[in-house]
């Protein structure tokens, strides 16, 4: 994994402008902290920072290759899992390789391929192509959006960066947010609508879309979509090809010339990675596998069972770790850490977060980094399986909005009347929510029931499962480490969309057809578990923590924040406890101290861009 930024500009001699380049490249040598390098001509910029996984010697970047009189020069971030298929394919049709590296796979296709390239590709990317000769730029993010991609444009300017930072360092950039900009961040947030960079007049390259500049202007294009197809397999097909397909994807993502391992929770998902990840280090003869779960001080005296979270980790994590004889690493992290790297978190992302929740990933994945390089985690499988309490739950199923995020009546009484009105925030989730619906793809003469699971199913691969993709993309690139998600195999996830929800829901449970699939594999207790999301802290010394720093934020006149919240509905919350306090306003974590943790990172995102609200 790397980080790529570039500036594309005819009215500009791209060669006297270096130096700007090199500090939008600093801004990402966290993402790519092994190697950098540069390429310039008049119109085009490039540059690349360097996280090494495949290939040290061979898989530099910038790289560049010279076909039929024309020089195309790359700079990617991301991984292939079927580079020995496209090699094999490329080198028939006549290409030498240099390398064994994806970058010169992933170069060479689109020499080959041009734009159809991206059809021929499994992975996770974000990537652009110079074609000096055309004075042309071809860019592409990868189906599930794995890999981040922004830009913005300013007059015959195109700037680009894997992360918001990047740009914004661009001395034509200016850190400015508008009504548009602020409903994201308090009406959405933590999520973000698809294409949004939440920043004034800068964008985010949808998933699964491509775009080209060149002097003609700005085109981009939506190479690969789902689609809602009948479903013709009957259930042991179905669970048999769901298995090798889960299978086949965890053992892809293996590849690595650098240490390998795997995060742990003791759940389904991670379980199951664990599993197939600790038998072909066996078959390997690459000795025992590396696995790593997170904790927090005091959770064994403070956990509490609720709907969401239904018991701890720890009991189930060193289960899994002895039936599959791995080499085990439990992270514990302090509250006061917690609190601390709050700030950092939202560094990370450029963005208010999910409050601890990030921060407790950004530390757990420096803790890793220490060790290994790359980890496989179990993301997405509750999107694309059905995981989700509220796929489950009559009153979400019905909901007219988005169903991790119901409580938005409650949520706006802590903004003051002026933010309220200039973000008007039931009609601009109402008309995301409703943008969403209309992109559904529709499977004609579907049962009503059926035709709204495959809508919340819709939300959630298009929402929620990108609202955590950015999460363990900033936190985990933040300290170095590079996260692959096997679960958002596209291969996968397009045949397990149209399987009908009856046999999804298997045993009436959640997640039941990759139970089933699972059989054999996984032990049965633990295919049994019930789901539990990712722990977070329940020591009442974090809640203490927060709620202390929030008020300190609100008794300082010169905080950022106070012009856009209500002070006293702030304090009287401060004071409040029980039921209505820890009851989740995002996702299922994201409770009273969450809230407190956001307002904090809020501030601490105003102070440090230097906000201006336009």
């Amino acid at each position: 994994m790397c980080g790529i930024t570039g500036w594309i500009d005819w009215s500009e001699d791209l060669t006297k402008q270096k130096h700007v380049l090199e500090v939008m490249s600093e801004t990402l040598a966290k993402r790519g902290p092994d190697d950098k390098g540069y390429w310039f001509s008049t119109c085009a910029a490039l540059a690349h920072r360097r996280l090494i996984v495949i290939d040290p010697e061979g898989g530099a970047q910038p790289m560049s290759r010279r076909y039929c009189q024309h020089e195309y020069v790359i700079i990617y971030n991301g991984e292939l899992y079927n580079t020995p298929e496209l090699r094999r394919e490329l080198e028939s049709r006549g290409h030498i390789f240099q390398s064994h590296s994806d970058t010169e796979a992933l170069l060479l296709s689109y020499i080959e391929w041009g734009t159809g390239c991206v059809d021929y590709l499994n992975g996770i990317y974000a990537f652009a192509v110079w074609n000096e000769a055309e004075q042309s730029l071809f860019m592409a993010r990868d189906r599930m959006g794995v890999k981040p991609l922004f830009y913005t444009r300013k007059g015959n300017a195109l700037i680009f960066g894997s992360e918001l930072k990047a740009l914004l360092t661009h001395p034509a950039i200016k850190a400015e947010v508008n009504s548009e900009g602020l409903a994201e961040i308090f009406v959405m947030g933590p999520a973000r609508t698809p294409g949004h960079g939440v920043f004034r007049n800068i964008y985010e390259l949808k998933p699964g879309y491509f775009l080209i500049y060149n002097q003609a202007g700005l085109y981009t294009h939506k190479y690969w979509s789902l689609q809602s197809l009948p479903h013709d397999d009957d259930f042991e097909t179905t669970t048999g090809k769901v298995r090798s397909m889960v299978i086949d994807s965890i053992e892809r993502q293996l590849v690595s010339d650098v240490p390998v391992c795997t995060l742990l929770s003791g759940g389904l998902d991670s379980s199951a990675i664990t599993a197939v990840a600790s038998a072909a280090f066996k078959q390997s003869s690459l000795g025992k596998l590396n696995t790593y779960s997170v904790d927090y001080v005091g959770n064994d005296q403070h956990f509490r069972p609720s709907h969401f979270q239904p018991n701890s980790d720890s009991h189930w994590v060193y289960r899994m770790s002895r039936q599959f004889n791995t080499n085990h690493h439990n992270i514990e992290l302090e509250t006061i850490e917690l609190v601390n790297s709050l700030e950092q978190a939202m560094l990370a992302r450029d963005l208010p977060g999910m409050a601890d929740v990030d921060s407790s990933l950004l530390l757990f994945c420096q803790a890793i980094k220490k060790e290994a390089t790359v980890a496989l985690s179990g993301e997405c499988a509750d999107e694309v399986f059905g995981g989700y309490p509220w796929f489950h739950n009559q009153e979400a199923i019905n909901a007219t909005t988005f169903p991790w995020s119901r409580s938005l009546k409650d949520r706006m009484s802590i903004f003051s009347p002026e933010l309220l009105e200039l973000m008007k925030p039931e009609e601009y989730i109402s008309d995301r929510y409703q943008e969403t619906l209309a992109k559904t793809p529709v499977l004609p003469g579907e049962e009503p029931l059926e035709a709204r699971l495959r809508e919340i199913c819709y939300l959630n691969i298009t929402w929620f499962m990108t609202t955590l993709l950015d999460r363990k993309d900033r936190m985990s690139m933040a300290t170095g480490l590079e996260v692959r998600v096997p679960f958002c195999d596209h291969r996968l996830v397009e045949y397990v969309w149209n399987i009908p929800w009856a046999i999804k829901n298997h045993g009436n449970r959640e997640k039941g057809l990759l139970r089933r699939a699972l059989t054999g594999i996984l032990p049965g207790d633990v295919l049994e578990r019930r789901k539990s999301p990712y722990p977070k802290t329940h020591n009442p010394a974090y809640t203490a923590a927060v709620r202390s720093k929030l008020l300190q934020i609100l008794d300082d006149a010169n905080s950022p924040l106070l012009p856009l919240i209500n002070i006293n509905a702030i304090r009287k919350l401060a004071q409040q406890e029980g039921d209505a306090f820890d009851r989740p306003w995002f996702g299922q974590l994201m409770t009273g101290p969450q809230l407190f943790a956001y307002l904090i990172q809020v501030n601490s995102w105003l102070k440090e861009y230097k906000i201006s609200i336009c």
